[in-house]
């Protein structure tokens, strides 16, 4: 049976990426993002809900994120699901559910960027020089 693992997200970062390198060489960006929806429920009231995700990157892509987001920066994740099970020194079985990303877009204008101080290059180019997805414009995009 054909199965598919892909997850497409769209947030703000909820702290500092964080960049640690393995000791294999290989070097991995941890970051966390908020993303939030908002509906109205039976009442009639505005509710907002926030969902928070763990997201990973790697190699080059981890040192650009690392050098260039910050805390409440706007970003579009593409990647896919990963189970991660570990146990701790002291014997307890640990396990976390979390997103690895293959390309991460930093979004919001570089004027917007520039004022954050994160120093962005002019054009918001995502992370890697990858075409957008499906050959789409930002006038395309559904949101």
């Amino acid at each position: 049976m054909p199965s598919m693992n892909r997850v497409l997200l769209m947030g703000n970062l909820t702290r500092d990426p964080e960049l640690r390198e393995l000791p294999s060489g290989s070097k991995v960006t941890d970051m966390r993002m908020a993303i939030s929806e908002n509906y109205k429920n039976r009442a009639g009231e505005q509710v907002e809900t926030t969902c928070y995700v763990d997201v990973a990157a790697w190699g080059r892509q981890a040192e650009t994120c690392q050098q260039y987001l910050q805390k409440g920066s706007p970003i579009f994740v593409e990647g896919r699901l990963r189970y991660d099970e570990w146990e701790t020194d002291e014997g307890q079985k640990r396990s976390k559910l979390r997103v690895r990303a293959d390309r991460v877009q930093f979004l919001g204008s570089p004027r917007d960027r520039d004022r954050e101080g994160a120093g962005v290059p002019r054009g918001g180019a995502p992370v890697e020089d990858q075409p957008p997805l499906g050959g789409t414009t930002d006038e395309d995009a559904p949101f």
